[in-house]
């Protein structure tokens, strides 16, 4: 005779669950929802709450089924819509997550902060921007612990000060473009004076000027006040100057993988590759007006053009190419010279892949 299998009555399994805790009127209340549902709900993303919650029921401990009381549900919400409490405590509840995934949360976390850092930092003897692997030894070293609570540009502001304290770091300037009246000069020069502002240059046109200087973040809003009461006009034109104007972080990560030589015979070519690259410095400095409106890159000795071609330049080949050249004390090429210089660069390394 075949026994009966017992199945337990209103039992429910729960599985792959995160549960959403909240505390009131000292009574703990949780809810079953699913997992990476939770802060997509909370983001705006998800707007379907079937698809965030597991079911509409609310609990006084998920892991083992205990169901909350009606009358405590009752006492602390002062309904006993399950839905409506089911909201609440999605918004206002604290999300409970495992060990290994609140490491990776914290390690993300860590991560993103660093890179603000890096972004907003250089160094004060060298006037070079940090590396990301430098800036979180650096945050080691003070002891940093990242709190999940607050957000990460907060806290990168926060490291900044610490590192200031025991390391050469200081907050990278900004590259501003300030417009006012001619008759409102005097007062502007004085207080970018006071703020040990660099002036990059003037540009007079018509009865208003132009001044484009290099200013320290802090003082950024201050500056703006300023301006406004000056009825002038201020536009950013980088949140971060590094030394030169022409390098960036992306690329110091690029010359650890640069070969400590060049081969013999792209160096017979070095002298006349100078002499063209000097009569272009000439030709160039004929057209004094473009200049005011472009921006020179000092790696590649060329003028970029506005503000978005310059920042696109440093992103191409080219550019790199040219850094990885300096690094080397190597003039820098044009851009057609460049690319036959990657092509045979390739062509050597395919042979060098066949070679016996």
């Amino acid at each position: 005779m075949s026994k009966v299998l017992q199945q337990p009555i209103g039992q429910k399994r729960l599985t792959n669950v995160a549960v959403v805790r909240l505390k009131k009127h000292g009574i703990r209340f949780e809810i079953a929802c699913y997992k990476n549902k939770v802060l997509s709900w909370r983001s705006g993303v998800e707007k379907d709450l079937d698809e965030v919650l597991q079911s509409h029921t609310v609990y006084s401990n998920v892991s083992k089924g205990i169901l909350a009381k009606s009358k405590d549900l009752m006492l602390a919400f002062k309904t006993d819509d399950q839905t409506k409490i089911c909201l609440e405590i999605l918004e206002k509840g604290e999300l409970q997550v495992a060990g290994k995934e609140r490491e990776s949360q914290l390690s993300s976390q860590f991560r993103d902060i660093a890179t603000i850092v890096m972004q907003k930092t250089i160094n004060s003897e060298t006037q070079r921007p940090y590396t990301i692997s430098m800036i979180e030894r650096l945050m080691h070293e003070i002891h940093f612990a990242v709190d999940p609570h607050s957000s990460s540009k907060k806290q990168a502001l926060e490291v900044i000060r610490e590192l200031q304290k025991h390391f050469p770091v200081k907050r990278s300037p900004m590259r501003l473009r300030l417009i006012i009246a001619e008759p409102n000069l005097f007062t502007l020069l004085e207080k970018l004076n006071a703020w040990n502002a660099n002036i990059v240059s003037k540009d007079e046109s018509g009865s208003q000027i132009s001044v484009i200087c290099e200013l320290d973040p802090g003082f950024f809003r201050e500056c703006d006040v300023m301006v406004r009461n000056l009825q002038g006009r201020l536009e950013i034109l980088a949140m971060s100057v590094h030394f030169e104007g022409d390098t960036s972080v992306d690329d110091y990560d690029d010359h650890e993988d640069v070969q400590p030589s060049l081969p013999k015979e792209s160096t017979d070519s070095v002298a006349q590759l100078s002499e063209k690259l000097q009569k272009q410095a000439v030709s160039t400095e004929k057209n004094t007006e473009e200049e005011v409106k472009q921006h020179k890159c000092n790696t590649c000795n060329v003028f970029v053009g506005d503000a978005k071609q310059y920042r696109d330049h440093f992103k191409s080949e080219w550019h790199r190419h040219n850094l990885k050249r300096k690094s080397k004390q190597l003039p820098p090429l044009t851009k057609e010279e460049c690319l036959a210089d990657v092509d045979l660069d390739d062509s050597r390394a395919d042979l060098k892949d066949y070679s016996f």
